[in-house]
């Protein structure tokens, strides 16, 4: 693990705090912010942000396996996403591995491989990487599987996925997407036609086997949701059973119902810079602009992050506070992260500064922690850090 930073007041830069956008020094030390006199480093020129939290994010897979018939092994596809993350100003982030039928590197065994690569790689970690476990729902065979190694290796947060549908469609009509995802779990066409059929012969037992699930998960004190839900009657279902965390709905109506319950709703930042879903879903900005959005995730590209707060700033939906507060505060507040999300004295160092002019991330700090720096930002850490040690001695 690299070395905290030493104590350094950050002076003249505008930073996000209480709310509000304010000229106020920032100071760090034993990697927690807090205050004091301490050697000034002078920020004038740039913001100084919440550190960015992740609560979805797959592109760590395209890391481990840029092309699908070339993996790499997990630890250095764990090392990059970890740098990729960081430098895009993500000090916390959730690598969504799915728990699927699908198999290959979305089945439990590419899973269980993750988390303990996870768990080794963690320590060197430049930022806080934790396991969102994405359930396919109709694997009830498996539940005293994935309950081990949940409990094994810490797992705290859990979306049900049920692709199962969608998946028999294209069976029918359109095959060749299917030979697609047969050949990308080391299967035949019919193994996998044959996984699916299992699969779908096991749904009677679907809501005994979420409702275990969900007791087993609030047992162990867990945040879990549901993904890609299609209707209000949908996103019901999984919150009675106490599934609250609304991930990615696909329409207006499951985000209404998702809102109208104070349960969360999360969508990708891609979807906001893009300007609508890539799979023809509602659109993120939309339900954002109607109130109907509480945080943005990554999904599959960690620079969409940082650059949708700045779409909702410059299209006028929220001011920089109210859309950094997206991808910070609220998803802090969402996994019941007390110690971080804001700037308040007391919590985690976990910020990143940010070019006014440019809206660069020039540096990020998780944990107190330097995890990426560049441009003049880092010329002036450096230079001021270099000070430091020299005074010292």
């Amino acid at each position: 693990m690299t070395a905290l930073l030493p104590p350094l007041r950050l002076v003249s830069a505008t930073i996000l705090r209480g709310g509000e956008l304010q000229k106020r020094s920032l100071v760090i030390e034993d990697g927690v912010i807090t205050k004091g006199p301490l050697p000034e480093v002078d920020m004038s020129g740039y913001l100084i942000l919440p550190g960015i939290i992740d609560l979805h994010g797959d592109a760590f897979e395209r890391h481990i396996a840029p092309r699908p018939s070339a993996p790499f092994p997990i630890a250095a596809g764990l090392r990059s996403t970890d740098r990729e993350a960081a430098a895009h100003g993500v000090t916390t982030a959730w690598l969504a591995q799915c728990w699927s039928w699908e198999g290959g590197m979305r089945g439990p065994d590419f899973a269980e491989e993750v988390m303990a690569a996870l768990e080794t790689y963690r320590p060197r970690a430049l930022t806080d990487l934790r396991l969102q476990l994405r359930c396919e729902t109709h694997m009830p065979e498996t539940r005293d599987r994935m309950l081990a190694a949940i409990r094994r290796y810490g797992i705290d947060y859990v979306i049900f996925n049920n692709h199962l549908p969608e998946t028999l469609e294209l069976a029918e009509s359109a095959p060749h997407k299917v030979t697609q995802y047969a050949e990308r779990g080391g299967r035949t066409l019919a193994e996998f036609l044959v996984t699916l059929q299992a699969a779908k012969e096991r749904g009677r037992d679907v809501p005994r086997h979420l409702c275990a699930l969900a007791v087993a998960f609030d047992a162990l004190d867990m945040r879990y949701g549901s993904h890609d839900d299609p209707d209000g009657e949908t996103r019901e279902y999984y919150r009675i059973i106490g599934a609250r965390i609304a991930e990615f709905p696909t329409t207006a109506a499951a985000a209404k119902l998702a809102r109208a319950c104070n349960d969360p709703v999360l969508m990708g930042a891609p979807n906001v810079v893009r300007g609508g879903s890539q799979s023809g879903n509602v659109s993120a900005l939309h339900l954002v602009a109607r109130g109907l959005c509480d945080a943005l995730v990554s999904d599959y590209h960690y620079p969409c992050l940082a650059q949708a707060a700045w779409v909702l700033v410059d299209r006028g939906v929220r001011d920089l506070p109210g859309a950094w507060d997206m991808i910070s505060k609220v998803p802090a507040e969402i996994m019941g992260l007390a110690d971080r999300g804001t700037l308040e004295r007391g919590k985690r160092a976990d910020f990143v500064v940010v070019n006014a002019a440019t809206r660069e991330i020039e540096a990020t700090v998780s944990g107190g922690r330097l995890a990426y720096l560049s441009g003049e930002a880092g010329a002036r850490l450096i230079g001021t850090m270099r000070g430091v040690r020299l005074a010292a001695e």
